[in-house]
């Protein structure tokens, strides 16, 4: 029981920083975007091909408040994270020799 709300908590709190976190976070460019800014060469910078996802840019498409895009982005990717990290360790779990269905009929041999 210890270990299910530890990993509760831990859901919890991911969300909650994505969240809310995302709203107080600053609306300065990253550090890359700031240095390609002063040197110069922002203005030669391409767009991503990915620019018209619905997330690009730290933001949700469709949602015109900018703090809210954010922190809805913010959400969506921490669950799709969850999501996909959680299959991938459902599908690679060892499994004792009960779990296994090959072992069945061995044992119902017996």
């Amino acid at each position: 029981m210890r270990t299910r709300t530890f990993v509760i908590t831990g859901v919890l709190v991911a969300l909650l920083v994505a969240g809310f976190g995302s709203y107080y976070a600053s609306s300065h460019p990253d550090g890359l975007e700031y240095v390609a800014g002063k040197t110069g060469f922002l203005d030669s910078a391409e767009d991503s091909p990915t620019s018209d996802s619905p997330f690009a840019d730290y933001q949700t498409a469709g949602v015109d408040d900018e703090r809210l895009g954010g922190g809805l982005a913010g959400v969506i990717g921490v669950l799709l994270t969850l999501v996909i990290a959680g299959g991938v360790a459902y599908a690679v779990r060892r499994r004792t020799p009960a779990d296994d269905p090959a072992n069945d009929s061995v044992e119902a041999g017996r």
